[in-house]
């Protein structure tokens, strides 16, 4: 059975797009903390830990919220086959820079439990999977830009071994103010015809993510 895209989710700078369709921006443009909090009272969220999340996991929260809103996954799926392949460039670097600043002098040595439990990426990822109950794969990998041969390859083999039924795949990137996010909602095709596919399916493939990356962030530039 062929893999398809259900739905995408994008978030570049200061829009939130669904299937390329705008569904959220600010009214003022102000740096992403001030958008994070705008958009999470926009989508009307219930869960406070939000706002003691660092601002990568924010962002793949956000992402996961809005790409999520409507769908019931794991009403189709099981809770240990669903889970979250991510990618970024920056990893965590913004709260490791942080932590660094409260731990390098010696004489000043005050560090945060706060910002030492968000210096790993993959913690985005968690936050996520703990508030969707997802248990299945959930992994973050570093790549210095958009891959899509990296996402669509590491997502085929979870669901090729059987460890994935559902996927949600894609980028989270945020350093300060520069942020974007391209989430893919990936499941097997349910209505295949005799040559494997149906007209109405958007085929998980390398070619298809980075043409929607690249559309969806075409307005930018």
């Amino acid at each position: 059975m062929s893999l398809v895209i259900k739905k995408y989710c994008s978030i570049v700078t200061d829009r939130i797009n669904v299937d390329g369709r705008t569904v959220f921006t600010p009214d003022n443009q102000d740096g992403f903390k001030k958008f994070a909090r705008a958009a999470y009272r926009h989508f009307q969220t219930d869960y406070p830990k939000f706002f003691k999340m660092d601002s990568l996991s924010k962002l793949g929260f956000l992402s996961v919220e809005v790409l999520l809103k409507g769908e019931n996954v794991l009403s189709k799926h099981s809770i240990e086959k669903t889970g979250l392949i991510l990618t970024n460039a920056s990893s965590s670097l913004e709260i490791d820079e942080k932590h660094w600043d409260t731990i390098r002098d010696r004489g000043q040595y005050f560090p945060s439990p706060s910002n030492f439990v968000y210096t790993l990426p993959n913690i985005m990822a968690g936050e996520a999977a703990i508030r969707h109950e997802f248990r299945g794969e959930n992994t973050v990998l570093i790549s210095k830009a958009f891959n899509a041969e990296l996402i669509f390859n590491t997502a085929d083999l979870a669901f090729k071994t059987g460890a994935l039924e559902c996927c949600i795949c894609g980028w989270v990137e945020q350093y300060g103010n520069k942020y974007e996010s391209l989430l893919f909602l990936v499941e097997r095709s349910e209505h295949e015809n005799e040559e494997g596919k149906s007209e109405e399916d958007v085929i998980f493939e390398p070619s298809i993510l980075l043409k929607i990356y690249k559309r969806e962030r075409a307005w930018k530039n």
